[in-house]
């Protein structure tokens, strides 16, 4: 599955033109390497998205071309959340 459908299926990302352009700006990750809206997901991989100030990282859990609101979460495990401190001088 591509990594935009699973953003937006899963419900990380709302909408799908807005995860491709995330994906397309360098701020997602799958297994470590920097990933493409068009990078292929698998079961098992590790996700890490980067939102402004926040660094999330989830495990795929399932692939589902369709899923409801409610099943949304159950595609992926959260691993961490973490949030980026800027350093003032």
């Amino acid at each position: 599955m591509r990594l935009d459908k699973f953003l937006k299926v899963s419900r990380l990302i709302k909408r799908r033109p807005v995860a491709k352009e995330v994906a397309d700006k360098g701020r997602i990750k799958i297994n470590g390497k920097l990933a493409k809206s068009s990078s292929d997901v698998k079961f098992n991989d590790t996700i890490e998205i980067r939102f402004g100030n926040k660094i999330v990282e989830v495990r795929v859990a399932e692939l589902k071309e369709f899923t409801r609101k409610e099943d949304a979460d159950k595609m992926y495990e959260m691993i961490s959340e973490t949030r980026i401190t800027e350093e003032v001088e």
